[in-house]
């Protein structure tokens, strides 16, 4: 679909455009239906209750599809290790930290292509991974979540590992997203339950944790099509006297890091989306229609509300109010309608789901994991 297309779009299917939501179960009954056919949105994302098979997934995503009149960005966060929502119908994939202390570079490519050649048959064309925060020894104390989902130490080993990865990933013609934006390693809670708070300075983070960032936008491949800005709180680079709740601003709502950072500062042109607007860091402060907005004016192009289709329906209509009323520019929905329609313009179509092929990949990981000694400790269910 040409951009133009997208900008001919009724209003209420643009503001559509800037939610990438998430579906409340197995299958595509009455409420997803009414939910998906509502809201038009540019994106769905999946997780693993919506997880039953190969193919009743490939069927879930399909039927989907045929509910938007727009090419469709079908994302999952499928990084390996705690964050695997596919274990339940492939074997459990390695984790990134798994890799790294292997010290093995074409696990980290297979685990890649594996992956995205996985995706692309279950209906995905893009995948939340890799996570590019850097965990040191003094991090891994803390109490972030991060600990088993970082490729390394150093801005160097982080950067040689996330590369190779991209490759196979990409290589199948699955789409990535790197995250958590401007890193989060350092802080020292789970955004799930309440907003990090990273103490670094701008000059550390250019140091430390946005180097291998940079490195990645300054190549010429420029492959990197998608960044995920975390919902952490960075007091030495930008504080809001008047936000609700402390004088801290997430970087998910932060015109600041945003826009100023992000694009104008690192030059980064593509798409930028939100973590999930749900988390404790978010709805702990805000509410999901005053999230929504403000991530919107803040440059996000894209809005992850990934649970409650009450809170996806209101940041929609939050969204709608807010350019009716002149908050949300036309001048700034047409840049983000230009940002998705220029991503969706490379996302491949899905092939077919070869239950042969898929069979033989999940071996593959199998074979992976015991080169690397891994086990996944959790319980299947």
């Amino acid at each position: 679909m040409l951009p133009e297309k997208f900008h001919s779009l009724p209003l209420e299917q643009q503001i559509g455009q800037f939610l990438f939501i998430g579906l409340p179960g197995t299958e595509l009954d009455a409420e997803t239906r009414a939910l998906v056919t509502d809201v038009q949105p540019g994106g769905v994302i999946i997780f693993g209750r919506n997880v039953a098979g190969p193919e009743q997934l490939r069927t879930l995503l399909d039927g989907v599809r045929e509910l938007v009149p727009t090419p469709l960005l079908i994302g999952i966060d499928q990084e390996g290790g705690l964050v695997d929502r596919l274990r339940r119908i492939f074997t459990p994939m390695p984790s990134a930290r798994t890799i790294r202390q292997h010290g093995d570079l074409a696990a980290a490519r297979a685990l890649g292509r594996i992956t995205g050649e996985v995706l692309q048959m279950l209906g995905f064309n893009i995948n939340f991974a890799p996570v590019m925060s850097i965990m040191t020894e003094d991090r891994d104390l803390l109490s972030n979540g991060l600990y088993s989902r970082s490729f390394g130490r150093s801005p160097g080993e982080v950067l040689g590992y996330t590369t190779v990865y991209l490759r196979g990933l990409q290589g199948t013609g699955c789409l990535s997203c790197l995250k958590h934006f401007p890193g989060i390693g350092a802080g020292e809670v789970d955004s799930h339950e309440e907003m990090p708070v990273v103490q670094l300075s701008h000059d550390d983070l250019i140091a430390q944790d946005l180097a291998p960032y940079i490195e990645l936008f300054q190549r010429r491949d420029d492959r990197i099509r998608c960044v995920m800005v975390s919902h952490g709180g960075f007091p030495n680079i930008d504080i809001r006297e008047e936000t609700t709740g402390g004088l801290l601003e997430p970087a998910s709502l932060n015109y600041n890091i945003v826009t100023k950072l992000l694009r104008q500062e690192l030059g980064y042109k593509h798409l930028v989306v939100t973590d999930d607007l749900e988390m404790g860091a978010i709805l702990r402060h805000y509410d999901i229609g005053d999230a929504a907005v403000k991530a919107a004016l803040a440059g996000e192009d894209m809005l992850l509300i990934c649970a409650t289709p009450e809170r996806i329906r209101r940041g929609h209509q939050a969204l709608l109010e807010a350019a009716r009323d002149g908050r949300l520019s036309e001048e700034r929905i047409q840049q983000t309608l230009q940002r998705i329609a220029r991503t969706k313009a490379i996302m491949e179509e899905p092939v077919p789901l070869d239950l042969d092929r898929f069979k033989t990949l999940s071996d593959e990981v199998a074979k992976l994991n015991s080169k690397l000694n891994y086990v996944y400790g959790g319980t299947i269910k």
